[in-house]
């Protein structure tokens, strides 16, 4: 596993005030839109993953093929820039023609992230 090396808190944006996100588990910062969700139905490293078409406050690891449940595929793991926690990863590429639907997409897993609604409760 790839480890980024610099400190980049203050390198973290806000956006997306009042819209339904994902943050991250370990600081708060704002990963993705629920908007961006296309399936919930993957398998991350520990547990559940969501693939997402974007990120936001992220920074990539280091390329890398890797053994995934559905053949061999070249990610780059997903870091937090709140926190530098490992929340996923990128799909660069897929190898299997079927799998390419993957290819600029994000594995982010479930564990890892806080679901936001951004509901508001009427006074």
């Amino acid at each position: 596993m790839s480890t980024p090396i610099s400190d980049t808190k203050q390198d973290v944006i806000t956006t997306y005030v009042g819209r339904p996100t994902f943050s991250c588990a370990g600081c708060a910062a704002v990963i993705t839109l629920q908007d961006e969700l296309i399936s919930k139905h993957f398998s991350g490293r520990d547990g559940r993953g969501y693939l997402m078409h974007s990120a936001v406050n992220v920074k990539l690891g280091k390329k890398e093929d890797r053994h995934l449940l559905t053949g061999v595929h070249t990610v780059a793991d997903v870091f937090c820039m709140g926190c530098n926690d490992r929340i996923g990863w990128y799909y660069h590429k897929a190898a299997d023609a079927t799998q390419k639907y993957k290819e600029g997409k994000y594995l982010l897993e479930r564990e890892k992230l806080i679901k936001d609604n951004a509901w508001k409760i009427d006074e």
